[in-house]
């Protein structure tokens, strides 16, 4: 599920109802008094407007054929040699190296390389192996080897809305009483069917500063 911000401010509280009809009736209203410490307080229940967003879904594809390789040398030799070397390299079966390479794509100026194989499957040799010997040009090192990964977006949507089991009250005055009990003293008014209310499933009641909460789409 999406997970959509909302900032909650000073003096402000956000009522989750089980019923939306609830929710609905008492934005629908508007204005509420209600009893806190005491004291008869005017607030004003709104609708949540959700910001705009967007919720995909992520498709991650690992080759079979394909590793990525980093980290290589710079060594004297032209690019063509150096992707012979490469190939030399990570044909090596015996030292656990993927067979038979069909192609070398190498850039000298990031150190990178990709190496397809013939075999399908033959990337899962290098799986647990960050590391691979390197011998080139008379020198040795290691070098780091990575699977080769296609990402791809689908199902991208654009989306924003109203919570419909969810209000906001505004104009709530401060009290000496601590958040909590304010809190208490808000859940007991609004779950009273008198009140037009109903069952409560969250409350959540900012007296200072700004808080953010998550409202899952």
């Amino acid at each position: 599920a999406a997970k959509i911000p909302f900032k909650l401010n000073k003096n402000q509280a956000l009522l989750t109802f089980d019923d939306k009809g609830v929710a609905q009736r008492l934005a629908k209203k508007g204005k509420h008094s209600i009893s806190l410490d005491n004291t008869t307080v005017d607030v004003k229940a709104e609708r949540v407007i959700l910001e705009m967003g967007i919720k995909f879904q992520l498709h991650v594809t690992i080759s079979g054929r394909k590793i990525c390789v980093s980290e290589i040398p710079e060594l004297p030799i032209p690019e063509d040699w150096m992707r012979d070397q490469l190939e030399l390299n990570f044909y090596k079966t015996l030292q656990g190296g993927g067979g038979e390479v069909e192609d070398v794509t190498y850039d000298r100026q990031s150190r990178t390389a990709v190496i397809t194989f013939l075999t399908p499957g033959a990337s899962s040799n290098f799986l647990g192996r960050p590391k691979y010997p390197f011998i080139a040009h008379g020198s040795s090192c290691r070098v780091s080897v990575s699977p080769s990964v296609d990402l791809c977006l689908k199902n991208c949507q654009a989306y924003c809305g109203v919570s419909e089991k969810t209000i906001l009250l505004k104009g709530i005055q401060e009290m000496e009483e601590d958040e909590e009990s304010i809190q208490d003293m808000i859940e007991i008014h609004f779950q009273k069917p008198s009140n037009g209310g109903g069952e409560i499933e969250k409350i959540k009641y900012v007296s200072k500063g700004a808080t953010c909460v998550w409202f899952e789409e």
